[in-house]
């Protein structure tokens, strides 16, 4: 009656890529994470910022970045 459960979500390993419930890989002792990305949100107030950085980090497209090698 009184006994909390808390959530336990599904996480993977980043070295061998196996499944488990746990913070270390029980195979290889590596660490996991969570394999999916977090929930939407129309009103996530950090959104606008991660699609900018995501913008500037792949080039976005708008030319502001010159590849490497170019001139210019």
């Amino acid at each position: 009656m009184g006994a909390e459960r808390k959530a336990v979500r599904l996480r993977r390993c980043r070295g061998c890529g196996l499944y488990t419930l746990r913070e270390r890989c029980p195979s290889c002792g590596g660490e996991t994470s969570f394999p999916h990305p977090p929930r939407f949100s129309p009103l996530d107030p950090y959104g606008k910022y991660r699609r900018r950085l995501k913008k500037e980090v792949e080039g976005g497209g708008d030319g502001s970045k010159v590849p490497e090698g170019s001139p210019g």
